[in-house]
């Protein structure tokens, strides 16, 4: 069994997608004597990655007829067949994401058949037990299949954010805390406000942040909204205190305020209202964005100007 596993993904790496499937079904038929735990471990992987293939041959049935879809005898054997890899998929691949294990391939295309179908609420079942079982192992990804079923299918407000702050506390750094911070930063409640900054600043200490417009334009929104109300200006003190000592060359250097004017205007000029409000306006990066900004004779770049240097003293006061 475990031969023909590996000799099925040698198969699949050779694009021989059939012989595979064949090699797979015709190891499910196998019997030696009575079957030990190990053998059927390794049986249920052979099921599983045939209902993987199934899924596969599934999808490519459904895009033939949702974009080459014909009239007639043509588009009903097509739907058929699309029917009837839906159902051997579906079967095994329920079967191997109820054993507790890391399965997030099948996860993911087992919700896809789901969802296809309009089963949301098994779908969501699904990603729910994925996520929150206590006997699977711990899985990022599993949160975020959740996080992003519910922002795709509209869900409660609530039920996604009580999915994002956990999955913030897992992975700070993901793409997905962007959302987050919007949301809370929409809330009238001011801890989640709060928190909306505390999430942004904790995205923006990674690496794999420094150039994302939207996270510098969701930072720059808010402490300029708090510096303008001149309240809870205590918030980004709290959030600046432990980062002042290496943001600054982490994030506002002069080679990087070089570098991203000459790539991109619009990250230069948030993270340049960014860099004025936190480190002042003698702040190299927002000097140099500030002024090519205005000899180039971008309106906006005057303005940012005109703000910083008008709140100067929160700065003081921040510092």
């Amino acid at each position: 069994l475990q031969v023909c596993l590996e000799h099925a993904f040698h198969l699949l790496c050779n694009g021989l997608i059939d012989e595979a499937y064949q090699s797979l079904s015709l190891a499910e038929s196998w019997r030696f004597g009575e079957q030990t735990a190990i053998q059927d471990k390794e049986m249920k992987l052979i099921q599983a990655y045939r209902g993987l293939l199934d899924y596969y041959s599934w999808s490519k049935q459904k895009n033939i007829l949702l974009e080459h879809g014909q009239d007639g005898l043509e588009d009903l054997s097509v739907e058929q067949e699309m029917h009837s890899c839906f159902r051997k998929a579906a079967m095994n691949l329920k079967e191997i994401i109820k054993i507790p294990g890391v399965w997030d391939l099948f996860v993911k295309c087992y919700v896809d058949l789901l969802e296809f179908y309009g089963d949301h609420n098994e779908a969501r079942q699904v990603l729910n037990d994925y996520a929150y079982n206590s006997k699977f192992p711990a899985n990022p990804n599993a949160h975020v299949y959740l996080c992003q079923f519910l922002k795709r299918h509209g869900e409660s407000k609530k039920s996604l954010l009580s999915a994002l702050k956990i999955l913030r506390d897992i992975v700070p750094s993901h793409e997905l805390m962007i959302d987050f911070n919007i949301m809370l930063q929409k809330s009238k409640k001011r801890k989640k406000r709060q928190l909306g900054l505390e999430v942004i600043f904790a995205g923006l200490d990674y690496a794999g942040w420094k150039e994302n417009v939207k996270a510098w334009s969701c930072l720059a929104r808010q402490v300029k909204q708090i510096v303008i109300s001149e309240k809870h200006l205590d918030w980004i003190k709290r959030e600046w205190n432990p980062r002042k000592d290496w943001w600054p060359a982490f994030h506002f250097s002069s080679y990087l305020a070089k570098r991203n004017w000459q790539e991109n205007k619009s990250l230069s000029y948030e993270k340049a209202l960014v860099a004025g409000i936190l480190l002042g306006k003698d702040c190299k990066y927002f000097k140099y964005v500030s002024h090519r900004g205005c000899k180039a004779q971008v309106k906006r770049f005057r303005i940012l100007k005109k703000f910083v240097n008008k709140y100067n003293p929160a700065y003081q006061r921040i510092s």
